[in-house]
């Protein structure tokens, strides 16, 4: 069985997640951070990830229960030249990322580093695109969240921390800038209902069934826990970035992100950290250095089977390239799910 793709212009689907996000009650303002967090997704992440425009639904839906909250100002609990900690009070996640980290990086400007920790908020996208905000103003950006428990502590086959997603960038004097954007799990359950879809099988460390066995079998495994990258590690890493995130800054952790509805909270933490590269050498400087270094990685002698050397975010880079030349490439049961989301807001759908 395969999966259908459709083409769909760049500019085109642009257009209508801002009109959906403006039909949902968000702020001009709202609607283009969101739109942008979501378009950032969808271009650079494979289509099975679930990271992308496939999203708008959800928010609709926890929009509509009041899980998240248009036109909510964030509240600034506790600040520092360096640091400040946030409430973000339910706002709309790709909102209070992009504002965090602006505020991260006006901390950084006076201070050499500036972090933004942040409870009390609501599914953000994807750390990588949170991190990238930083480069604008010539800083490297760290973007970590927790997120809902799906990934089995090293041992264990029940569920306890989160995919916990890790965003990275720096500049670089090429075409594109550095960028790392994994989840701590070696895979997502999106990418386990793409193989499901397909008729596929996943490899081995991608997750457990519910009593605790690996399996290549993705229906057997979707109840079950996921497995960390690297084994304990992925799993340590993942405890770490809920120390760093939702036990630090007072918000929720290891169970409790996405768990409890009866109180209509999310309780997803985050932390933003910009290092202002100027207060190091000069951002030139800085660029020829990180060109040097990535001509070195890519120097290395290639392993039978492979075709070149990439480093972190240029394959997503290509990808965003190629979607805005061609069109994106939405899965068809995404596209007429934008379809219906389009009738129940009363919008046109013009893809």
């Amino acid at each position: 069985m395969g999966i259908t793709l459709v083409r769909v212009p760049v500019d085109d689907l642009e257009d209508f997640v801002n009109r959906a996000f403006i039909a949902m009650g968000l702020s001009d303002q709202e609607a283009g951070y969101c739109t942008a967090g979501l378009m950032s997704s969808e271009l650079r992440c494979l289509p099975g990830q679930g990271q992308g425009v496939g999203r708008l639904s959800g928010y609709y839906e926890r929009i509509s229960k009041g899980l998240y909250r248009p036109g909510t100002e964030m509240a600034t609990i506790k600040e520092s030249p360096a640091l400040a900690l946030v409430d973000a009070k339910m706002v709309m996640g790709s909102v209070v990322g992009q504002e965090a980290m602006a505020m991260a990086v006006d901390k950084a400007k006076t201070c050499g580093i500036g972090a933004c920790v942040v409870f009390n908020s609501t599914h953000f996208g994807s750390s990588g695109y949170h991190a990238r905000r930083a480069l604008d103003a010539d800083c490297i950006g760290i973007a970590i969240t927790n997120a809902g428990a799906e990934m089995a502590p090293w041992g264990g086959r029940s569920p306890r921390v989160g995919t916990n997603p890790w965003g990275m960038a720096a500049p670089s004097g090429g075409d594109f800038p550095v960028v790392l954007d994994i989840a701590l799990t070696t895979a997502g359950k999106g990418m386990m209902r793409w193989h499901e879809r397909e008729g596929k099988s996943m490899p081995l460390d991608w997750a457990l069934t519910p009593e605790g066995l690996e399996t290549d079998d993705p229906s057997a495994a979707m109840a079950g826990a996921l497995l960390g990258i690297g084994q304990y590690k992925g799993y340590g890493l993942s405890l770490f970035t809920d120390i760093l995130t939702g036990v630090i800054s007072g918000g929720g952790f290891g169970l409790a992100p996405y768990q409890d509805r009866s109180i209509a909270k999310l309780d997803v933490s985050h932390t933003f950290i910009a290092i202002d590269i100027a207060w190091f050498m000069p951002v030139e400087v800085f660029k020829a250095r990180m060109d040097a270094f990535i001509a070195e990685i890519k120097s290395s002698e290639l392993r039978p089977g492979f075709e070149e050397i990439l480093v972190p975010g240029e394959i997503d880079h290509r990808r965003e390239q190629a979607y805005r030349r061609d069109g994106a490439q939405l899965d068809a049961h995404v596209y007429e799910g934008l379809r219906q989301l389009a009738d129940r807001l009363g919008i046109a759908f013009g893809l």
